[in-house]
């Protein structure tokens, strides 16, 4: 049984890597979105531009691994292809961990081009390798999770996308890419720090800013509960409406 999830887990992120993802439409998107909004921030308050590039990567992953993903899974269903999926030898977390796999492939080979980019600029000094692959890790699977429960609480593709953007764009601006959380007022503090992007920025500044592993940890804590709780999510609604 585990064998046939791992196969069809594999399978299932090819073919939609595939037929979705790999597309210059979607690779121009996911590079080009992220630039735009820091370097009109950047236009407008000139600074350090180095304290940018971990809001840059956190940007270049949530909209690489959830634009598509959101949509994925609700169109599929529309055409009546998932249906298909049900009948395969898998088990359906296994299925949607597929899905997943898809959107993380896609948003962390994006946020590498953006990385190699930002590094040739700004050189590699003080750089934490292995948190700023964790961080980036988990910052892909927990934007993943949260791309598929979008994709499977909704019915059409537009309620997808509108859904997708009312949650990512709030999180943009509160969640630490342009303004540091603990400058926002007290209130939106607290909303936050109830919001992934916060904590992928935090350990992404403190992957290449010299921050200790100390002060990254709840940050990696977070984001690892937030990929669990959203995938759970996802499972159960998904089972829900397929039933």
């Amino acid at each position: 049984m585990l064998v046939d999830d791992l196969r069809g887990m594999f399978y299932i992120a090819l073919k939609d890597l595939k037929a979705y993802y790999f597309k210059p439409p979607n690779i121009s998107w996911g590079i080009l979105f992220p630039f735009a909004f820091i370097l009109a921030f950047a236009i407008r308050n000139p600074g350090d531009l180095r304290a940018l590039v971990p809001g840059l990567l956190a940007l270049t992953v949530l909209f690489g691994t959830s634009s598509m993903e959101a949509i994925v899974i609700v169109f599929e269903r529309r055409i009546g292809s998932l249906e298909r999926l049900f009948l395969a030898p898998i088990r359906l977390p296994a299925l949607l961990a597929g899905k997943l796999l898809g959107g993380m492939t896609f948003g962390l080979t994006v946020t590498l081009v953006v990385l190699v980019i930002s590094l040739a600029i700004f050189g590699s000094r003080g750089t934490n390798w292995l948190l700023l692959f964790l961080a980036l890790l988990l910052s892909a699977t927990a934007f993943s999770a949260l791309g598929a429960f979008v994709s499977v609480a909704v019915k059409e593709v537009f309620e997808a996308q509108t859904l997708a953007n009312f949650i990512r764009f709030p999180m943009m601006f509160l969640g630490g890419v342009f303004v540091p959380v603990e400058s926002l007022p007290v209130g939106l503090q607290v909303v936050a720090r109830c919001l992934p992007l916060t904590y992928s920025v935090e350990a992404l500044h403190a992957a290449l800013l010299g921050g200790s592993w100390s002060a990254a940890a709840l940050d990696l804590g977070a984001l690892a509960a937030f990929s669990v709780v959203l995938f759970a999510l996802a499972v159960r609604t998904l089972a829900r409406r397929s039933e």
